[in-house]
């Protein structure tokens, strides 16, 4: 039995406000809800500290990999480099928009309950500097795993060659 699309909180459905089957799903709003933007009782330094984190340790891979100096032996620290500068330019990019950002967000279908701390210039402050600290730990910590373990340094040096 197929459902159809209903726009929630309203009779129209233009407002891309709609609840489907996917949106509406108890797993799909676990664990959207579950995501540190979403989270229930973080503070926003910990929601960008979370979220730079995951970002500084996951771009390094392909930027040591398939980097301009992926066959060199400085590969790893080229990647860590052009990780960190994405990471710098990425904060950048929080602080304009912590500047400008003065409507507060919308409740959705999946997320009914926003945040009430990213609303705001000190808010968005807060996780940029978060953001910052966590995307350069966390590509520090992945550049200290590719050097230090023997498994991680042969697969990357001999991944193209």
């Amino acid at each position: 039995m197929a459902t159809k699309a209903q726009a929630i909180g309203s009779i129209d459905p233009q407002i891309s406000n709609l609840s489907t089957p996917i949106n509406s799903l108890g797993l799909t709003k676990a664990f959207i809800s579950n995501l540190p933007a979403y989270r229930v009782g973080l503070a926003p330094n910990r929601r960008g500290l979370e979220v730079g984190m995951a970002h500084g340790y996951l771009l390094l891979g392909p930027f040591t990999l398939l980097g301009p100096l992926r066959n060199t032996d400085s590969s790893h620290l080229a990647g860590l480099a052009a990780t960190v500068g994405l990471v710098v330019i990425l904060s950048a990019c929080l602080a304009l928009y912590a500047n400008v950002q003065s409507a507060p967000p919308l409740a959705s279908v999946t997320v009914p309950q926003q945040s009430k701390d990213l609303q705001g210039q000190k808010g968005w402050s807060e996780f940029n500097s978060g953001f910052l600290i966590g995307g350069v730990g966390g590509a520090a910590f992945g550049y200290v795993l590719l050097t230090n373990v023997p498994f991680l340094h042969d697969f990357t040096g001999n991944f193209f060659g």
